[in-house]
């Protein structure tokens, strides 16, 4: 597999895993654009994402962030895309990213996710009690990151060794 077949590196995994700050630093060492996918969702649709939930549930919600991936990943434009948590949960969604790009899948130990992510409020599916919510998730979702090209499990890494490793396996994949 040659780099150049991949313009797109594609981030996956659970809330909480570092997707969104090591897509923010791959782009810097790539020089490619970069989407985060909840955030392009609440540009295009100029809602929050919490209120996107509240309005149309989370079946509504994942309507949108398919229709985004098709956009962002259909077209020719080299990026690094940091998708939301449960953008894997639609085999559609899945077949997107692994012909459209290299995925890479984000791990972390449910403490170190739990850790990262209790305080924040902008996450709908943690209302309530995030621990639990956390682990039910985890349970749910324990399979839907494993058709990633590559895995990495964050838990004991910083944001930059997670780049350095991603970089590392993607020029093995060439």
């Amino acid at each position: 597999m040659e780099r150049q077949q991949h313009k797109k590196l594609v981030l996956i995994g659970f809330m909480g895993t570092g997707k969104s700050t090591v897509s923010k630093l791959l782009t810097e060492k790539l020089g490619w654009k970069r989407v985060d996918g909840d955030e392009e969702i609440e540009r295009l649709e100029n809602k929050r994402i919490s209120d996107i939930f509240a309005a149309d549930g989370e079946a509504g919600f994942r309507v949108i962030e398919t229709q985004m991936l098709e956009t962002i990943l259909t077209n020719e434009e080299s990026c690094v895309l940091a998708t939301g948590g449960g953008a894997v949960l639609s085999a559609y969604n899945r077949d997107l990213m692994l012909n459209h790009g290299l995925v890479v899948a984000l791990k972390a130990s449910p403490e170190q996710i739990i850790a990262r992510v209790k305080t924040d409020s902008a996450r709908p599916l943690l209302h309530g009690d995030a621990a639990e919510r956390v682990h039910q998730l985890l349970e749910q979702r324990k399979h839907a990151y494993d058709f990633a090209h590559i895995s990495i499990d964050t838990t004991d890494l910083s944001a930059e060794e997670v780049v350095e490793a991603i970089l590392a396996q993607w020029s093995l994949e060439q």
